[in-house]
């Protein structure tokens, strides 16, 4: 994925469902696939806090689910996890 097409990606599909705010960094990984080869490849983390409610749960599905259909990842990874924060 190239620095434009993610982009592109936060601004047509991770703004609109959290106008409020996220956090992107590029990043590298690896992991290994289904065919059991290794893959080492550039990657992004997205960090996204929200209200632990349905709605927000379901819009952060709806962008992995677009960035694997977009994208044609086997995989993303998704880390969940109950956080306290304050701004």
């Amino acid at each position: 994925v190239s620095a434009s097409e993610w982009d592109a990606f936060l601004q047509g599909s991770v703004t609109p469902r959290f106008a409020q705010g996220f956090t992107a960094w590029p990043a590298s990984g690896q992991w290994r696939g289904a065919s059991g080869r290794v893959v080492r490849e550039a990657s992004y983390v997205l960090s996204l806090v929200y209200p632990a409610d349905e709605r927000s749960e379901a819009e952060a599905r709806a962008i992995v689910n677009e960035y694997k259909t977009r994208f044609q990842q086997e995989a993303v990874l998704r880390v969940r996890s109950q956080v306290c924060v304050s701004f």
